[in-house]
């Protein structure tokens, strides 16, 4: 095969793989970040030049940093408002509600497990605070890995651009 075809080839599947990391990142059936990183790390290895790698490098960094930020700005809010237990049982209910309700369920699933917990724990009056509470802070989880993934996604295209 002559180098311009695989170079083309391997710009086109990392480029998809990294727009369904993307979309993994906003409905949590894939594990979106890592899907981005092994795309950028396996699109250098087939360009095989430094500049692959710097690009790999740059778009790794850029997801390390909004993982690390993503569970310490959101998580502060998190446990001030809401117990661990009660996102232990929002996370089993969005388990259940996967594989309940087909591609939304976990989306229902985590709030209605948020609410069913806190009700139990501080009754009807404050429940429904504390579950938007925790739905802002998993939302601002949720944006903040996006952020990241754009700009891993961005250093891709320059990358693409560049080789």
């Amino acid at each position: 095969m002559w180098q311009g075809d695989a170079v083309t080839l391997a710009d086109v599947a990392a480029g998809v793989a990294i727009l369904v990391g993307l979309a993994g990142i906003l409905v949590p059936i894939l594990p979106g970040s890592l899907l981005i990183l092994v795309a950028l790390v396996a699109w250098a290895a087939e360009v095989g030049t430094r500049t692959g790698w710097v690009v790999a490098g740059v778009g790794g960094a850029f997801l390390l940093i909004g993982t690390v930020v993503k569970y310490l700005l959101p998580g502060r809010q998190l446990k001030a408002a809401v117990p661990t237990a009660t996102m232990v049982v929002g996370a089993l209910v969005a388990i259940v509600g996967f594989f309940v309700i087909p591609v939304v369920g976990a989306l229902v699933g985590f709030p209605l497990g948020v609410y069913l917990a806190e009700h139990h724990r501080v009754g009807a009056g404050e429940a429904w605070p504390s579950t938007k509470a925790a739905l802002k802070a998993v939302g601002f989880s949720i944006l903040i890995e996006f952020v990241s993934g754009l700009m891993a996604a961005g250093v891709f295209v320059l990358g693409v651009l560049a080789v």
